[in-house]
């Protein structure tokens, strides 16, 4: 399953890796992020509550799991 996840806080390069390392942890994850549009999109089986705690605790915001 594919999902869109949008992000408020990513403001640099640095940030888009903090988030894509964080969220590729998560076991069967893959996922690609993109700075411009503040989003991450994640391919995997991670439920909805793993995937905003994962980029939570990379210290940003979760405004939207589409």
């Amino acid at each position: 399953m594919t999902k869109r996840i949008r992000i408020e806080g990513m403001m640099c390069s640095h940030c888009a890796d903090r988030v894509e390392k964080a969220l590729g942890a998560l076991p069967g994850v893959e996922v690609r992020v993109d700075l411009e549009s503040k989003t991450a999109t994640v391919t995997g089986d991670a439920s909805d509550a793993a995937l905003r705690r994962a980029v939570e605790d990379a210290g940003y915001t979760v405004t939207a799991i589409d």
